[in-house]
């Protein structure tokens, strides 16, 4: 069977990492038809769009995307491109691997995130000179769909602790909605979970990330403290993401374009290929995308590293490596 995977790389390093996961996945045994669609800052300048309609025809009508990273016009491409693919869950593991300087070793969590609704809705206005003002829905539908899927990861993930993070002391009405379907859901399954406030359970994860499995978050916050999770394991390089709808699902790492090191060959392609690995998973080669993140663990081990991680390796040098691991 051939999947059809489109192939976004956008801005910036997502020029030259994007790449390296379509190598990977080419060395593999598995039929893939790449197609490649255009989006990000150059495009906008050329066709006034930043997400062209055939990039967003592309990757509705793929078996997945991989997205590379967008610069200035992240919000105009990244939210539409989730949204065209029906992406509810947000899926974000921080793993520290051994021989890396992590600031917290044992680190090895998930971040599941609600990925439609909250504040990155984007419904803002100025309603007079000065003064704007944000909506923030939450549903209950929705906080109850992104917990099943949470419980549902953990489950066959092997991850025991579920944790569900909220500030619904502060905001009792939106963020009480959600922890309200959360924990339901988890009564309704007889499953075991604790619940956080996020503000503490940041001060947490940075002294004790090993007391943490799968965290079921809203949207803003689950963005922030998986961000706060990068720096525990050695940075946004080392980050893959999957957006995850019913029938369809987007790939990318969790940094940016890095336009202050685009062009010099030097980004780290690990959270790329990474998520490539996340694509293997969800197309049911669960074997292939372990042999993906074992290849990419023995060379964060033994190197080649980029200079992000105190290296002098190239990324074409690092994923020269990670080829010739598999």
């Amino acid at each position: 069977m051939t999947h059809q995977i489109a192939v976004i790389p956008g801005d910036g390093i997502g020029q030259e990492v994007t790449p390296a996961a379509v190598d990977v996945l080419n060395a593999l045994d598995v039929e893939f038809e790449f197609v490649e669609g255009e989006a990000g800052d150059a495009v906008k300048e050329e066709t006034g769009e930043a997400l062209p309609q055939e990039t967003r025809d592309l990757a509705a009508e793929s078996d997945a995307t991989l997205f590379g990273a967008a610069g200035e016009t992240a919000a105009d491409v990244i939210l539409p491109l989730r949204e065209v693919v029906g992406s509810f869950a947000n899926v974000r593991p921080a793993v520290s691997y051994p021989g890396l300087d992590a600031v917290q070793p044992d680190t090895d969590l998930v971040f599941v995130r609600e990925n439609t609704e909250g504040v990155y809705s984007g419904i803002e206005s100025e309603i007079a000179d000065g003064v704007t003002t944000l909506t923030r829905v939450i549903t209950e539908e929705a906080s109850r769909d992104i917990a099943e899927f949470g419980f549902d990861y953990a489950e066959e993930n092997g991850y025991d602790d579920v944790t569900i993070a909220h500030k619904a002391n502060v905001m009792r009405t939106t963020d009480g909605e959600f922890l309200d379907a959360a924990e339901a859901v988890a009564e309704e399954r007889g499953a075991d979970y604790d619940t956080a406030l996020m503000d503490a359970l940041a001060m947490h994860l940075i002294m004790h990330p090993e007391d943490y499995g799968v965290i079921i978050c809203p949207n803003l916050a689950g963005d922030v403290l998986s961000d706060l999770a990068a720096g525990l394991v050695g940075g946004l390089g080392l980050l893959p993401s999957a957006n995850v709808g019913p029938d369809n699902a987007l790939f990318e790492p969790v940094h940016g374009s890095a336009p202050d090191i685009a062009g010099e060959g030097v980004a780290n392609p690990s959270a790329m290929i990474l998520s490539a690995a996340m694509l293997l998973d969800h197309l049911g080669y669960d074997d292939e995308g372990d042999r993906v993140r074992d290849a990419v663990e023995a060379v964060l081990d033994e190197g080649p590293r980029t200079p992000d991680l105190g290296g002098d390796a190239s990324t074409e040098d690092v994923t020269q490596a990670v080829l010739d691991r598999l």
